[in-house]
């Protein structure tokens, strides 16, 4: 409870626990002093259903013993594990730093078995069953949120398989976008552009560099205009890797298709972010996931 943004609830909970074992102990402490008065025969006087009558008998004295080690368990609980308010405990005990500790003896264990894949460059290591297998998984507990679990992406996240790389799709740069990530902007275009005509004209000159379905009169008259979006994706749409910028000419559209979508682009503008996996993933995971994605568009041959 001590990660809690608001303390109201770490302090509403709090007091609830406390309130509970302090009525716990009232409630026994009642129990034991109040004298049920009773009736020769032992019973309370209370009937029901004409013959069945209370017993006066206390307690079992198990019953009593386990209500009270319920009770000092409680408080011995609350004093060495979070859970009054903002207090850590004694003991400084956190999910956090459990699950830490796990991943690390994790890592730990297979810490050899890494080591014979870090030694390998991936160009090579795309070519390991094993190193693969290993790869796959990772990719799938990691990245197919986004990319899909054959890679495959969809609107807005890239497709891994097909050779079109936003930033690059050396290892080197595949293993840099893993391990810091990327924040992909497309600013709002259309005050440079002018008019919405204008953007218009831009959005079906763009359609006709990569030969879609496009008005030319509109293309023609678009083409000058598209000089303000040359600075980022080149004079002929090509594309620059160094600033991310895709390529508008080989008819593969990461944020929808058609005259519509790209006026949305240019009027609003879009923010992508891949985020980092350093931290998350060991060096060695990353050099493994690498090579996986890696072979994904290169399709090496994998042995055995």
């Amino acid at each position: 409870m001590s990660d809690f943004t608001n303390n109201f609830w770490s302090v509403c909970i709090a007091a609830i626990s406390v309130v509970s074992i302090a009525a716990c102990l009232l409630l026994l402490w009642i129990t034991a002093r109040k004298k049920v008065p009773f009736q020769s025969d032992n019973t309370t006087g209370h009937v029901w259903d004409g013959d069945l009558r209370e017993m006066n008998n206390p307690l079992p004295r198990w019953w009593v013993g386990l209500f009270i080690l319920t009770i000092l368990f409680s408080i011995g609980y609350l004093a060495f594990y979070p859970g009054l308010g903002n207090f850590a405990g004694k003991l400084g005990w956190t999910s956090a730093n459990e699950y830490s500790d796990e991943v690390k003896t994790a890592d730990a264990a297979l810490q050899p078995l890494y080591a014979n894949f870090v030694a390998l460059p991936p160009e090579q290591l795309a070519g390991s069953a094993p190193a693969m297998a290993i790869g796959e998984r990772l990719f799938m507990n990691n990245c197919a949120q986004c990319h899909g679990s054959d890679a495959r992406g969809s609107k807005g996240f890239p497709n891994l398989t097909d050779g079109d790389w936003l930033h690059g799709g050396s290892p080197e740069k595949i293993k840099e976008t893993i391990t810091h990530g990327r924040i992909g902007q497309m600013p709002v275009m259309a005050p440079a552009v002018g008019t919405p005509d204008d953007v218009k004209n831009v959005a079906n000159y763009v359609l006709s560099l990569s030969g879609s379905p496009h008005d030319s009169v509109r293309a023609g008259l678009g083409k000058a205009k598209f000089g303000v979006c040359a600075a980022c994706h080149g004079v002929g749409g090509t594309g620059n890797q160094a600033l991310g910028a895709p390529n508008l000419s080989d008819d593969i559209w990461l944020h929808g298709w058609g005259e519509a979508a790209i006026m949305e682009m240019v009027n609003k503008g879009k923010i992508n972010q891949m985020p980092a996996q350093q931290g998350k993933l060991t060096e060695a995971q990353i050099h493994v996931l690498t090579a996986y994605i890696w072979g994904l568009s290169n399709k090496p041959v994998v042995s055995k």
